[in-house]
């Protein structure tokens, strides 16, 4: 069986990642979502085990010293990290799997993972940013300038990544993304030449 591809998809908060790779995952059977763990307390709507693994900074040292994670980072004063075994296994059951998370985890991964693919989703402009950021309702304008501060400096690692992806449109950034991992499959680099020519 062929193993997955691993996406990492990044982007500043306010971005819309959240509504684009859900809806990548309506659209896609083959492509899995990594439920990252967070020591941040949730925000209204978000469940247990779909939208984060709350825990606490305890539990959360302890994944570390455990090796259990793939990557962590911290970010906004709260750690953030994805669970290896999950990840893993899905891989080799021959599924896509996408992480939805910050620059330093990304590229933590990339360091790790040559074959992951890295797409940045980018704003239309950082006025609209901060127009979605105000309209989302769930910070301060200190605590949203603060975020427009992060993503300037998360914008300024968009060479790191593979692919950037405008988020001006929703379906047309879905769209691009399912192009996007179409092409990486078809790479020589992915064919296993061995298995075909025993065949």
């Amino acid at each position: 069986m062929k193993e997955g591809l691993l996406v990492v998809i990044s982007g500043p908060a306010g971005v819309g990642k959240g509504t684009v790779v859900g809806r990548l995952l309506e659209k896609n059977a083959n492509i899995k979502l990594s439920i990252s763990k967070t020591t941040r307390k949730p925000r209204p709507g978000e469940k247990e085990g779909i939208s984060y693994f709350f825990v606490s900074r305890e539990q959360f040292e302890d994944d570390i010293r455990n090796d259990n994670l793939l990557e962590y980072a911290e970010y906004n004063k709260n750690y953030y990290g994805t669970p290896k075994d999950f990840v893993l296994d899905t891989l080799k059951k021959g599924f896509d799997v996408i992480l939805e998370i910050e620059t330093q985890g990304a590229l933590k991964i990339k360091s790790k993972f040559e074959d992951a693919v890295l797409i940045f989703i980018l704003p239309p402009s950082m006025q609209e940013l901060y127009n979605r950021l105000k309209k989302r309702a769930t910070e301060t304008d200190q605590e949203i300038e603060a975020r427009m501060n992060i993503a300037r400096g998360e914008i300024r690692l968009l060479q790191e990544y593979d692919y950037c992806v405008v988020n001006d449109d929703v379906d047309k950034a879905v769209e691009a993304i399912e192009k996007i991992i179409e092409v990486e499959k078809l790479k020589t680099k992915r064919f296993d030449i061995e298995s075909f020519l025993k065949e």
